[in-house]
C-alpha cells in the first residue's frame, strides 16, 4: 500500500478534491490529509480521508514518510497561502524524497510559464492519472 500525503490550506477545498479524486481511484492507498490550519485538515477529512494532522509539525513528520504529495503549488514556497506555509513546511515537502504533484493555482502569486489555462478538475484528475505509476 502506498502512503499518500495531501496538504492544503485555507479552506482545504483543493485538499478535499485531491482526497475525493484518489479515494475512489485508489481505496488502497493510504491517504493523510495534512493542514496547514484545523478547517482545511478538517474540508479534507470529511471528503473522505481517514487520517488528518495539522501544523507544522504535522507537515515535517509526513512528508518524510509519504511516497507522494499532493497539494496546490504553493505547498513549496516558503509564505504563500497568506503566510500559512512556514519556511519550514516548504522545506519538508521540497527535500522529501516522495514524487510531489503540485496543482497549480491562479491565487499564488507565482507563476508556471508554458501551462495552460485549464479547469482545477483537469488538473487533479491528471494528477490522479499520474499517480498510476507510482
Amino acid at each position: 500500500m502506498k502512503r499518500i500525503m495531501i496538504m492544503d490550506g485555507q479552506g482545504g477545498g483543493v485538499g478535499r478534491s485531491l482526497v475525493e479524486a484518489l479515494s475512489a481511484r485508489y481505496p488502497e492507498a493510504e491517504l493523510i490529509a495534512v493542514g496547514t490550519n484545523a478547517m482545511a485538515t478538517a474540508n479534507m477529512m470529511k471528503g473522505g480521508c481517514a487520517v488528518g494532522a495539522t501544523g507544522e509539525n504535522a507537515v515535517v513528520c509526513n512528508a518524510s514518510r509519504a511516497d507522494a504529495i499532493l497539494g496546490p503549488m504553493g505547498i513549496i514556497m516558503a509564505n504563500s497561502m497568506l503566510g500559512e506555509v512556514t519556511p519550514r513546511m516548504a522545506e519538508a515537502v521540497a527535500s522529501s524524497d516522495a514524487r510531489i504533484l503540485l496543482i497549480p493555482m491562479n491565487r499564488c502569486s507565482a507563476q508556471v510559464m508554458g501551462l495552460e489555462n485549464r479547469k482545477l478538475g483537469d488538473y487533479i484528475r491528471e494528477a490522479a492519472d499520474r499517480l498510476e505509476d507510482l
